[in-house]
């Protein structure tokens, strides 16, 4: 399936989610996620954004929990948008944070990661992670839309932005 193949003004979202990227001296701060969606992936902190909650603030407590940090000056970075047959679809939410207070532990549900900005796991991450991280990493702001079957990612659009946008 093609991202043009889907009306995007009409698709609807079954979850909202966020991702959190923390970096710092030139690494991020990555988990090995041990459950849920994606367990055994390499990728950034988050999850479901609850009711009466705001995408940052999703994005901070999630951190907090799956890594037992509070990340600071958390800026949004770019919204993502998944649609899958046998996955749930996703609205996604990026943000990145240049600072934190307390120690990066272990959880029930993911295990941190220190790793080089240049050298990030692409070959253990969701498929998509290598045509958008970069561009947050570096400082922009970006816009993406997925198709995915199996895991697997089908077509992709990255926008670009000049940008971060303010946070959400």
């Amino acid at each position: 399936m093609k991202v043009t193949d889907i009306d995007w003004d009409t698709w609807q979202p079954e979850l909202s989610a966020t991702l959190l990227f923390v970096i710092k001296q030139g690494q991020v701060l990555l988990i090995r996620k041990k459950r849920g969606l994606g367990a055994g992936k390499i990728n950034g902190p988050g999850g479901h954004i609850e009711i009466g909650e705001t995408p940052r603030e999703c994005a901070i407590r999630e951190t907090q929990e799956e890594l037992l940090i509070t990340p600071l000056n958390v800026q949004a970075s770019g919204e993502l948008f998944f649609h899958a047959e046998d996955m749930p679809r996703i609205h996604g939410y990026v943000f990145i944070a240049t600072d934190y207070e307390g120690t990066p532990t272990e959880t029930p549900e993911a295990i941190p990661l220190w790793t080089p900005i240049n050298d990030i796991p692409f070959d253990e991450m969701w498929d998509d992670d290598r045509l958008w991280l970069p561009a947050v990493l570096s400082g922009k702001a970006i816009h993406g839309w997925f198709t995915f079957a199996e895991e697997h990612l089908l077509d992709s659009k990255i926008q670009v932005l000049s940008a971060p946008n303010q946070p959400t």
